[in-house]
């Protein structure tokens, strides 16, 4: 009975639980904040803005006064699917995304010349997908959600003119929510449905440091640590036909609390900023994300007993790199471009359709006013290209076989923001 149980757990993982959704493949650096204008290039070395309290605490000695940061976003995500092959049929699924709404604050307070206190509140992470509950790949996921929302307070302080070191402790809470369909094994039965739904909060802190080699050229590093969710008695199925219901019922599935153990990777990045002219300035990236940790999600069925297993979904680690500049107009104006890529997390061979990431292309800009000492009001834009996301799976007799790839796979970002200073 033990190696029955094990088996179809194992079926349950590989063939009907998504898991990670493309919410969980996609780390977002567009926070309502002023560097998305320059696709986030140089974000962690800039440090000319409250949002430097999550993104490099350590920038946060380089304002002059305490400062509040206001930001709200818009999100349109294009994710349609054009399906070559389906074994068990159906559509495209339209479009599985959408408007999305978003906004950040944060607020540092001069404490001394040499110390800052600061705080932020927003998400870097999550996405949704909708795909319907008839489109072709129904079998590997309908819908798909994991929204994160937190609270990053920080602390920094100058160690002297060209060092300063910085910390920050994060509180998210993250939202799991996924709908897979099953196919019921009869002739002309209807699909079941599992579904996953649960909130967990997860914790970890983040590091950065400052080196401001002289008035015009300065150098950021960044830590992020991983931070661990679990989500407890998560799954539910309902509408199970003969025979798929009598083998669970005489293995015990039937009312067994299904838990999942999953994370957000940890992460590095190191920034410059370059003043090359009075007017014209240079920013670039080079980042680390690890990705393969966050590719192995535990999974555990229990009732009388306890049964553990752990899927990996072969996720490789990730490199980040970005170049944009900044460009003063005129005294009140600030133009920002940039550029960045980001590799894929996961191959051809292994994407599935919950996770329709293919390499990341970033093309930002943005603008800043200041209205007066005291306030500066700005814009961006930025295009997210996720790439043709190539997808060729097959999963036997539950899910079926579907070969097809994203003919439209992109996200438009459009903010405002407000900077106040005390």
């Amino acid at each position: 009975m033990d190696s029955l149980r094990l088996f179809v757990l194992s079926t349950l993982i590989v063939c009907l639980l998504p898991l990670s959704g493309e919410a969980a493949g996609l780390w977002l650096y567009e926070q309502a904040t002023p560097d998305m204008g320059s696709a986030s290039a140089g974000r962690v070395a800039l440090a000319m803005d409250a949002s430097t309290a999550s993104v490099n605490p350590a920038g946060m000695t380089r304002l002059d006064r305490s400062q509040m940061l206001a930001g709200i976003q818009m999100l349109y995500v294009k994710t349609e699917f054009d399906t070559e092959f389906a074994e068990f049929g159906g559509g495209d699924g339209g479009n599985a995304g959408g408007w999305v709404p978003a906004a950040s604050f944060s607020y540092v307070h001069n404490i001394s010349p040499d110390l800052r206190l600061g705080i932020t509140l927003g998400s870097f992470f999550g996405l949704c997908l909708d795909y319907g509950k008839s489109w072709a790949g129904r079998y590997y996921v309908q819908e798909a959600e994991f929204l994160t929302v937190g609270i990053n307070p920080g602390v920094c302080y100058r160690i002297n003119e060209q060092w300063s070191i910085g910390a920050g402790f994060s509180v998210i809470n993250s939202h799991l929510e996924q709908k897979v369909a099953i196919r019921n094994l009869g002739p002309d039965q209807p699909d079941g449905q599992l579904k996953l739904e649960d909130d967990d909060w997860g914790f970890g802190y983040n590091l950065g440091v400052l080196y401001e080699h002289n008035d015009r050229t300065r150098l950021g590093l960044t830590y992020r640590s991983e931070i661990d969710f679990e989500y407890k008695d998560a799954a539910s199925m309902k509408g199970l036909q003969p025979p798929l219901n009598g083998i669970a019922d005489i293995i015990g599935l039937s009312g067994s609390k299904v838990a999942l153990e999953m994370n957000l990777p940890q992460a590095v990045m190191f920034s410059a900023y370059h003043k090359v002219t009075d007017r014209l300035a240079l920013l670039g990236n080079i980042g680390w994300q690890e990705w393969s940790s966050f590719g192995d999600t535990a999974i555990s069925l229990s009732s009388e007993t306890t049964t553990k297993l752990t899927q990996d979904r072969n996720f490789d680690d990730t490199w980040h790199f970005a170049l944009g500049f900044q460009y003063e107009i005129d005294d009140p104006w600030l133009l920002s471009m940039g550029i960045a890529y980001d590799e894929s997390p996961v191959s051809d061979s292994d994407r599935t359709p919950d996770m329709p990431l293919d390499r990341q292309w970033r093309y930002g800009t943005g603008i800043q006013y200041n209205l007066s000492e005291d306030m500066t009001v700005g814009c961006a834009y930025e295009f997210l290209d996720l790439g043709d996301a190539e997808i060729d799976q097959n999963r036997g007799a539950l899910a079926g076989e579907i070969v097809g790839d994203y003919s439209s796979n992109y996200i438009h970002f459009f903010n405002v923001n407000m900077i106040k200073r005390f």
